[in-house]
Protein backbone atom coordinates (compact mmCIF):
# COMPACT_ATOMS: atom_id res chain seq x y z
CA UNK A 1 0.00 0.00 0.00
CA UNK A 2 0.79 3.61 -0.80
CA UNK A 3 3.35 4.83 2.06
CA UNK A 4 1.34 7.79 2.90
CA UNK A 5 -2.15 5.64 2.92
CA UNK A 6 -0.34 3.95 5.78
CA UNK A 7 0.97 6.93 7.44
CA UNK A 8 -2.29 8.65 7.80
CA UNK A 9 -5.75 7.90 9.31
CA UNK A 10 -7.76 6.08 6.58
CA UNK A 11 -11.05 8.17 7.72
CA UNK A 12 -11.97 10.07 4.53
CA UNK A 13 -13.26 13.20 5.86
CA UNK A 14 -12.01 16.56 6.32
CA UNK A 15 -9.73 16.06 9.14
CA UNK A 16 -8.41 12.60 7.36
CA UNK A 17 -7.93 14.01 3.86
CA UNK A 18 -6.34 17.40 5.70
CA UNK A 19 -3.64 14.98 7.48
CA UNK A 20 -3.14 13.05 3.68
CA UNK A 21 -2.42 16.71 2.13
CA UNK A 22 -0.20 17.48 4.97
CA UNK A 23 1.37 14.50 4.94
CA UNK A 24 2.64 14.23 1.30
CA UNK A 25 3.81 18.50 1.92
CA UNK A 26 0.73 20.67 1.58
CA UNK A 27 1.84 23.75 3.91
CA UNK A 28 -2.33 24.42 4.29
CA UNK A 29 -5.72 23.27 2.50
CA UNK A 30 -9.28 23.86 2.50
CA UNK A 31 -12.35 21.97 0.94
CA UNK A 32 -14.63 23.27 -1.84
CA UNK A 33 -18.05 21.45 -3.40
CA UNK A 34 -18.32 20.76 -6.79
CA UNK A 35 -21.81 22.95 -6.29
CA UNK A 36 -20.53 26.22 -4.44
CA UNK A 37 -21.16 29.14 -6.42
CA UNK A 38 -17.80 30.28 -6.48
CA UNK A 39 -17.42 27.51 -9.11
CA UNK A 40 -20.62 28.72 -11.22
CA UNK A 41 -17.99 30.14 -14.40
CA UNK A 42 -15.73 27.34 -14.39
CA UNK A 43 -17.74 23.90 -13.21
CA UNK A 44 -18.92 23.00 -16.77
CA UNK A 45 -15.20 22.72 -17.55
CA UNK A 46 -14.32 21.35 -14.51
CA UNK A 47 -16.54 18.26 -14.91
CA UNK A 48 -15.76 17.63 -18.44
CA UNK A 49 -12.24 16.82 -17.35
CA UNK A 50 -13.22 15.23 -13.63
CA UNK A 51 -16.86 14.03 -14.13
CA UNK A 52 -16.67 12.39 -10.61
CA UNK A 53 -16.04 15.66 -9.21
CA UNK A 54 -17.87 16.12 -6.12
CA UNK A 55 -14.84 17.75 -4.08
CA UNK A 56 -12.35 20.06 -4.71
CA UNK A 57 -9.14 19.97 -2.71
CA UNK A 58 -6.94 23.11 -3.00
CA UNK A 59 -3.81 23.67 -1.19
CA UNK A 60 -0.86 26.22 -0.34
CA UNK A 61 2.59 25.38 -0.96
CA UNK A 62 5.34 28.16 0.84
CA UNK A 63 7.85 29.79 -1.39
CA UNK A 64 11.53 30.79 -0.26
CA UNK A 65 10.91 34.57 0.06
CA UNK A 66 14.42 35.74 -0.23
CA UNK A 67 15.09 33.95 -3.66
CA UNK A 68 11.36 35.73 -4.92
CA UNK A 69 12.81 39.17 -3.45
CA UNK A 70 15.96 39.10 -5.66
CA UNK A 71 16.77 41.68 -8.36
CA UNK A 72 18.96 38.57 -10.27
CA UNK A 73 15.77 36.69 -11.72
CA UNK A 74 17.17 33.61 -12.31
CA UNK A 75 17.23 32.94 -8.38
CA UNK A 76 13.06 34.15 -8.36
CA UNK A 77 12.43 31.67 -11.51
CA UNK A 78 14.66 28.77 -9.68
CA UNK A 79 12.17 28.90 -6.78
CA UNK A 80 9.22 29.52 -9.13
CA UNK A 81 10.07 26.10 -10.92
CA UNK A 82 11.33 24.21 -8.11
CA UNK A 83 8.32 25.17 -5.64
CA UNK A 84 5.96 24.45 -9.05
CA UNK A 85 7.50 21.19 -9.30
CA UNK A 86 6.86 20.30 -6.04
CA UNK A 87 3.38 21.76 -5.80
CA UNK A 88 2.55 18.78 -8.62
CA UNK A 89 4.59 16.26 -6.93
CA UNK A 90 2.07 17.02 -3.42
CA UNK A 91 -0.67 16.69 -5.58
CA UNK A 92 0.35 13.49 -7.11
CA UNK A 93 1.00 12.25 -4.07
CA UNK A 94 -2.37 13.06 -2.59
CA UNK A 95 -4.19 11.62 -5.71
CA UNK A 96 -2.04 8.18 -5.34
CA UNK A 97 -3.32 7.99 -2.05
CA UNK A 98 -6.72 8.38 -2.50
CA UNK A 99 -6.78 5.76 -5.31
CA UNK A 100 -4.62 3.31 -3.04
CA UNK A 101 -7.62 4.28 -0.42
CA UNK A 102 -10.21 3.19 -3.31
CA UNK A 103 -11.32 6.75 -4.12
CA UNK A 104 -11.41 8.52 -7.81
CA UNK A 105 -9.29 11.25 -7.88
CA UNK A 106 -7.09 13.20 -10.29
CA UNK A 107 -5.22 17.33 -10.55
CA UNK A 108 -4.39 19.50 -13.10
CA UNK A 109 -1.16 21.47 -12.90
CA UNK A 110 0.27 24.25 -11.64
CA UNK A 111 0.55 25.77 -14.86
CA UNK A 112 1.89 23.79 -17.90
CA UNK A 113 0.80 21.99 -19.68
CA UNK A 114 -2.28 22.88 -19.99
CA UNK A 115 -4.71 22.40 -23.13
CA UNK A 116 -3.06 24.09 -25.85
CA UNK A 117 -5.39 23.60 -28.87
CA UNK A 118 -7.86 25.84 -27.31
CA UNK A 119 -5.32 29.18 -27.81
CA UNK A 120 -5.40 31.90 -27.25
CA UNK A 121 -8.57 31.14 -25.12
CA UNK A 122 -9.10 29.37 -21.65
CA UNK A 123 -6.74 26.67 -21.82
CA UNK A 124 -6.57 26.04 -18.11
CA UNK A 125 -8.54 23.12 -16.80
CA UNK A 126 -9.06 24.73 -13.62
CA UNK A 127 -8.55 28.16 -11.93
CA UNK A 128 -6.97 27.66 -9.34
CA UNK A 129 -7.11 31.05 -7.24
CA UNK A 130 -10.97 31.38 -6.88
CA UNK A 131 -10.92 27.78 -5.12
CA UNK A 132 -8.68 28.81 -2.68
CA UNK A 133 -10.54 31.84 -2.20
CA UNK A 134 -13.23 29.98 -2.01
CA UNK A 135 -11.83 27.77 0.66
CA UNK A 136 -10.79 30.20 3.24
CA UNK A 137 -7.11 30.07 1.89
CA UNK A 138 -6.33 33.93 1.36
CA UNK A 139 -7.84 36.42 -0.85
CA UNK A 140 -6.81 38.46 -3.79
CA UNK A 141 -4.70 41.18 -3.40
CA UNK A 142 -4.83 44.52 -5.50
CA UNK A 143 -2.02 42.91 -8.19
CA UNK A 144 -4.70 40.29 -8.93
CA UNK A 145 -2.55 37.22 -6.56
CA UNK A 146 -3.89 35.02 -3.65
CA UNK A 147 -2.62 36.56 -0.08
CA UNK A 148 -2.67 33.74 2.27
CA UNK A 149 -3.23 34.84 6.16
CA UNK A 150 -0.04 33.48 7.45
CA UNK A 151 2.06 33.11 4.50
CA UNK A 152 1.34 35.83 2.52
CA UNK A 153 1.81 35.93 -1.49
CA UNK A 154 4.93 34.08 -1.16
CA UNK A 155 2.90 30.65 -2.25
CA UNK A 156 2.09 28.33 -5.12
CA UNK A 157 -1.39 27.19 -5.99
CA UNK A 158 -2.64 23.39 -6.33
CA UNK A 159 -5.72 21.73 -6.56
CA UNK A 160 -6.79 17.90 -6.32
CA UNK A 161 -10.39 16.90 -7.54
CA UNK A 162 -12.11 14.01 -5.59
CA UNK A 163 -15.17 11.72 -5.85
CA UNK A 164 -15.90 12.04 -2.11
CA UNK A 165 -18.39 14.44 -0.72
CA UNK A 166 -16.75 16.32 2.04
CA UNK A 167 -19.08 17.76 5.15
CA UNK A 168 -16.55 20.76 6.06
CA UNK A 169 -16.54 24.17 7.66
CA UNK A 170 -13.93 25.79 4.87
CA UNK A 171 -15.63 29.45 3.93
CA UNK A 172 -14.06 32.73 2.85
CA UNK A 173 -12.12 34.38 5.18
CA UNK A 174 -13.86 37.56 6.94
CA UNK A 175 -10.76 39.85 6.05
CA UNK A 176 -8.59 40.51 3.14
CA UNK A 177 -4.67 40.34 3.99
CA UNK A 178 -4.11 42.85 1.19
CA UNK A 179 -2.72 46.46 3.14
CA UNK A 180 -3.23 47.91 -0.09
CA UNK A 181 -0.29 49.42 0.89
CA UNK A 182 0.67 49.96 -3.21
CA UNK A 183 3.64 48.99 -2.92
CA UNK A 184 2.70 46.36 -5.59
CA UNK A 185 1.59 49.77 -7.52
CA UNK A 186 5.24 51.18 -7.08
CA UNK A 187 7.48 48.18 -8.28
CA UNK A 188 5.49 47.25 -11.20
CA UNK A 189 7.57 47.62 -14.35
CA UNK A 190 4.67 48.24 -16.82
CA UNK A 191 2.40 50.12 -14.65
CA UNK A 192 -0.52 46.76 -14.84
CA UNK A 193 -1.33 48.01 -11.34
CA UNK A 194 -2.94 50.77 -10.83
CA UNK A 195 -3.44 52.75 -7.72
CA UNK A 196 -7.08 52.68 -8.25
CA UNK A 197 -7.24 49.24 -8.39
CA UNK A 198 -7.33 48.90 -12.32
CA UNK A 199 -5.48 46.08 -13.83
CA UNK A 200 -3.57 46.74 -17.69
CA UNK A 201 -3.71 42.53 -18.41
CA UNK A 202 -1.84 43.70 -21.40
CA UNK A 203 1.35 45.22 -19.91
CA UNK A 204 1.55 42.54 -17.59
CA UNK A 205 1.68 39.63 -20.39
CA UNK A 206 3.54 41.71 -22.92
CA UNK A 207 6.54 41.87 -20.81
CA UNK A 208 6.40 39.39 -17.75
CA UNK A 209 5.46 36.72 -20.31
CA UNK A 210 7.29 37.54 -22.79
CA UNK A 211 8.98 33.89 -23.13
CA UNK A 212 5.43 32.28 -22.77
CA UNK A 213 3.12 31.78 -25.04
CA UNK A 214 2.32 34.87 -27.95
CA UNK A 215 6.04 36.30 -26.55
CA UNK A 216 7.28 33.07 -28.36
CA UNK A 217 4.87 32.97 -31.32
CA UNK A 218 6.63 36.05 -31.85
CA UNK A 219 10.19 35.28 -31.57
CA UNK A 220 9.42 32.16 -33.98
CA UNK A 221 7.78 34.25 -36.51
CA UNK A 222 11.04 36.39 -36.82
CA UNK A 223 12.82 33.49 -37.24
CA UNK A 224 10.19 33.19 -40.14
CA UNK A 225 10.11 36.10 -41.40
CA UNK A 226 14.05 37.24 -41.41
CA UNK A 227 15.91 37.44 -44.35
CA UNK A 228 19.36 36.72 -42.83
CA UNK A 229 21.03 36.72 -39.76
CA UNK A 230 21.46 40.38 -39.22
CA UNK A 231 17.92 40.76 -40.12
CA UNK A 232 17.07 38.56 -37.34
CA UNK A 233 19.93 39.89 -34.70
CA UNK A 234 17.64 43.75 -35.78
CA UNK A 235 14.85 42.02 -33.98
CA UNK A 236 16.63 39.99 -31.85
CA UNK A 237 20.19 40.66 -29.96
CA UNK A 238 22.04 38.02 -28.77
CA UNK A 239 21.23 38.08 -25.33
CA UNK A 240 17.65 37.76 -26.12
CA UNK A 241 18.18 34.69 -28.05
CA UNK A 242 20.24 33.07 -25.50
CA UNK A 243 17.31 33.94 -22.67
CA UNK A 244 14.46 32.19 -24.92
CA UNK A 245 16.92 29.04 -24.90
CA UNK A 246 17.33 29.01 -21.39
CA UNK A 247 13.46 29.26 -21.30
CA UNK A 248 12.73 26.53 -23.66
CA UNK A 249 15.77 24.07 -21.81
CA UNK A 250 14.95 25.06 -18.06
CA UNK A 251 11.37 26.28 -18.25
CA UNK A 252 9.91 29.42 -19.11
CA UNK A 253 11.40 32.20 -17.22
CA UNK A 254 9.11 35.77 -15.46
CA UNK A 255 10.86 38.60 -16.61
CA UNK A 256 9.12 40.46 -13.19
CA UNK A 257 6.95 39.18 -10.91
CA UNK A 258 8.35 42.20 -8.59
CA UNK A 259 4.66 42.97 -7.44
CA UNK A 260 4.88 39.31 -5.37
CA UNK A 261 8.60 40.19 -4.10
CA UNK A 262 7.46 43.52 -2.50
CA UNK A 263 4.47 42.68 -0.72
CA UNK A 264 4.53 42.97 3.10
CA UNK A 265 1.16 41.06 3.59
CA UNK A 266 0.75 38.25 5.78
CA UNK A 267 1.09 37.07 9.01
CA UNK A 268 5.20 35.53 8.42
CA UNK A 269 6.02 38.75 6.61
CA UNK A 270 4.57 41.69 8.23
CA UNK A 271 6.93 42.08 11.30
CA UNK A 272 9.81 43.54 9.32
CA UNK A 273 7.49 46.07 7.10
CA UNK A 274 6.15 47.33 10.51
CA UNK A 275 9.26 47.60 12.26
CA UNK A 276 10.72 49.83 9.87
CA UNK A 277 8.86 50.85 6.58
CA UNK A 278 11.52 52.97 5.41
CA UNK A 279 14.33 49.83 5.60
CA UNK A 280 11.64 47.60 4.19
CA UNK A 281 11.60 49.96 1.10
CA UNK A 282 15.37 49.70 0.56
CA UNK A 283 15.67 46.50 1.02
CA UNK A 284 13.53 44.80 -1.48
CA UNK A 285 11.69 47.94 -3.38
CA UNK A 286 14.30 49.99 -4.23
CA UNK A 287 16.62 47.48 -6.27
CA UNK A 288 13.69 46.75 -8.65
CA UNK A 289 12.96 50.25 -9.08
CA UNK A 290 16.65 51.10 -9.74
CA UNK A 291 17.15 48.12 -11.74
CA UNK A 292 17.92 48.80 -15.39
CA UNK A 293 16.84 46.38 -17.37
CA UNK A 294 14.53 45.77 -21.04
CA UNK A 295 10.70 46.11 -20.88
CA UNK A 296 8.71 44.90 -23.43
CA UNK A 297 5.61 46.95 -24.53
CA UNK A 298 3.47 47.29 -27.21
CA UNK A 299 3.71 50.64 -29.65
CA UNK A 300 1.30 53.30 -28.55
CA UNK A 301 0.41 51.38 -25.73
CA UNK A 302 -0.46 52.65 -21.46
CA UNK A 303 2.53 51.02 -20.65
CA UNK A 304 5.22 52.61 -23.14
CA UNK A 305 4.26 55.65 -21.77
CA UNK A 306 4.34 54.65 -18.63
CA UNK A 307 7.49 53.60 -18.68
CA UNK A 308 9.23 56.34 -20.24
CA UNK A 309 7.98 58.75 -17.60
CA UNK A 310 8.22 55.92 -14.62
CA UNK A 311 11.41 54.57 -15.60
CA UNK A 312 13.33 56.27 -17.70
CA UNK A 313 16.47 54.48 -16.92
CA UNK A 314 14.90 51.01 -18.14
CA UNK A 315 15.46 50.41 -21.88
CA UNK A 316 11.63 50.53 -23.81
CA UNK A 317 11.74 47.70 -26.57
CA UNK A 318 8.34 47.53 -29.49
CA UNK A 319 7.39 43.91 -29.75
CA UNK A 320 5.10 42.52 -32.36
CA UNK A 321 1.25 41.40 -30.99
CA UNK A 322 1.39 38.49 -28.11
CA UNK A 323 -2.68 38.65 -27.61
CA UNK A 324 -4.25 38.32 -31.02
CA UNK A 325 -7.55 36.74 -31.72
CA UNK A 326 -8.53 33.52 -33.59
CA UNK A 327 -12.47 33.81 -34.43
CA UNK A 328 -15.15 36.83 -33.64
CA UNK A 329 -15.29 35.19 -29.90
CA UNK A 330 -12.04 35.79 -28.95
CA UNK A 331 -11.71 39.11 -30.40
CA UNK A 332 -15.23 40.26 -27.90
CA UNK A 333 -14.19 37.97 -25.32
CA UNK A 334 -10.49 39.38 -25.23
CA UNK A 335 -11.33 43.06 -25.31
CA UNK A 336 -11.14 43.78 -21.68
CA UNK A 337 -7.61 42.49 -21.57
CA UNK A 338 -6.11 44.64 -24.36
CA UNK A 339 -8.29 48.17 -23.78
CA UNK A 340 -6.27 50.87 -23.15
CA UNK A 341 -8.10 53.43 -20.43
CA UNK A 342 -5.33 56.22 -21.29
CA UNK A 343 -5.87 55.86 -24.94
CA UNK A 344 -9.08 56.43 -24.69
CA UNK A 345 -9.67 59.44 -23.04
CA UNK A 346 -12.14 61.67 -24.25
CA UNK A 347 -13.39 59.37 -26.42
CA UNK A 348 -17.19 58.64 -25.72
CA UNK A 349 -18.47 56.57 -28.34
CA UNK A 350 -20.86 53.63 -29.08
CA UNK A 351 -19.87 51.17 -31.53
CA UNK A 352 -22.40 48.43 -33.07
CA UNK A 353 -20.60 45.23 -34.40
CA UNK A 354 -22.30 43.02 -37.18
CA UNK A 355 -20.49 40.36 -37.91
CA UNK A 356 -21.12 38.16 -41.04
CA UNK A 357 -20.39 34.96 -42.78
CA UNK A 358 -18.83 31.95 -40.87
CA UNK A 359 -19.71 33.75 -37.75
CA UNK A 360 -22.20 35.85 -37.02
CA UNK A 361 -22.48 37.50 -33.57
CA UNK A 362 -23.87 41.30 -32.36
CA UNK A 363 -22.24 43.48 -30.36
CA UNK A 364 -22.59 46.53 -28.55
CA UNK A 365 -19.25 47.98 -27.21
CA UNK A 366 -19.09 51.47 -25.49
CA UNK A 367 -16.16 53.45 -24.26
CA UNK A 368 -17.00 56.34 -22.37
CA UNK A 369 -15.11 57.77 -19.19
CA UNK A 370 -11.75 55.63 -19.44
CA UNK A 371 -14.32 52.66 -19.48
CA UNK A 372 -15.55 49.79 -21.33
CA UNK A 373 -18.57 47.89 -21.85
CA UNK A 374 -18.92 45.15 -24.34
CA UNK A 375 -22.66 43.66 -24.23
CA UNK A 376 -24.27 41.29 -26.64
CA UNK A 377 -26.66 42.27 -29.08
CA UNK A 378 -27.48 46.01 -30.69
CA UNK A 379 -28.65 48.39 -27.92
CA UNK A 380 -29.17 52.14 -28.37
CA UNK A 381 -28.03 54.21 -31.32
CA UNK A 382 -24.40 54.31 -32.61
CA UNK A 383 -22.26 56.51 -33.13
CA UNK A 384 -20.64 54.14 -35.58
CA UNK A 385 -22.47 50.79 -36.90
CA UNK A 386 -19.39 48.23 -38.28
CA UNK A 387 -20.64 45.90 -40.72
CA UNK A 388 -17.75 42.91 -41.15
CA UNK A 389 -17.47 39.42 -43.05
CA UNK A 390 -16.33 37.76 -39.23
CA UNK A 391 -12.93 35.81 -41.53
CA UNK A 392 -12.05 39.20 -42.84
CA UNK A 393 -12.29 40.77 -39.65
CA UNK A 394 -9.84 38.66 -37.51
CA UNK A 395 -7.56 38.78 -40.76
CA UNK A 396 -7.38 42.52 -40.58
CA UNK A 397 -6.81 42.20 -36.70
CA UNK A 398 -4.16 40.03 -37.73
CA UNK A 399 -3.02 42.54 -40.05
CA UNK A 400 -3.24 39.43 -43.05
CA UNK A 401 -5.17 41.62 -45.26
CA UNK A 402 -5.70 45.73 -45.26
CA UNK A 403 -8.71 48.09 -44.27
CA UNK A 404 -8.69 50.14 -47.35
CA UNK A 405 -8.65 47.09 -49.46
CA UNK A 406 -11.79 45.20 -46.71
CA UNK A 407 -13.64 48.82 -47.28
CA UNK A 408 -13.30 48.50 -51.21
CA UNK A 409 -14.32 44.47 -51.13
CA UNK A 410 -17.74 45.76 -49.25
CA UNK A 411 -16.68 42.96 -46.94
CA UNK A 412 -15.99 45.97 -44.09
CA UNK A 413 -18.58 48.55 -44.04
CA UNK A 414 -18.86 51.66 -41.65
CA UNK A 415 -21.93 53.65 -41.45
CA UNK A 416 -21.04 56.90 -39.43
CA UNK A 417 -17.79 58.92 -38.78
CA UNK A 418 -14.90 56.61 -39.69
CA UNK A 419 -12.63 58.84 -37.85
CA UNK A 420 -13.96 57.02 -34.76
CA UNK A 421 -13.07 53.92 -36.14
CA UNK A 422 -9.93 54.91 -35.77
CA UNK A 423 -10.29 56.33 -32.10
CA UNK A 424 -11.54 52.23 -31.78
CA UNK A 425 -8.21 51.39 -32.75
CA UNK A 426 -6.18 53.51 -30.52
CA UNK A 427 -7.30 52.24 -27.41
CA UNK A 428 -6.19 48.56 -28.75
CA UNK A 429 -2.60 48.59 -29.89
CA UNK A 430 -1.41 45.94 -32.17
Amino acid sequence: MNVLANAVSPTLDAQGLRQIALAAGADDVGFVAIDDAALDDQRADILAAFPFARTLMPFVVKMNRENIRSPARSLANTEFHHTGRECDGIAHAIVETLETLGRRAAYPPLAFPMEAERWPGKMWVIAHKPVAVAAGLGRMGIHRNVIHPKFGNFILLGTVVTDLEVAHDCAPIDFNPCLECKLCVAACPTGAIAPDGHFDFSACYTHNYREFMGGFLDFVETIADAKSARAYQQKFNDAETISMWQSLAYGPNYKAAYCLAVCPAGEDVIGAYHADKKKFLHAFLDPLKEKVETIYVRRGSDAEDYVARRFPHKRVKHVGAVLRPTNIDGFLGGMRNLFQRNKAEGLEAVYHFIFTGARRRQATITISDKKLRVENGLIGQPDLAVTADSETWIRFLRKETSLPWALLSRRIKLRGDPRLLMAFGKCFPG
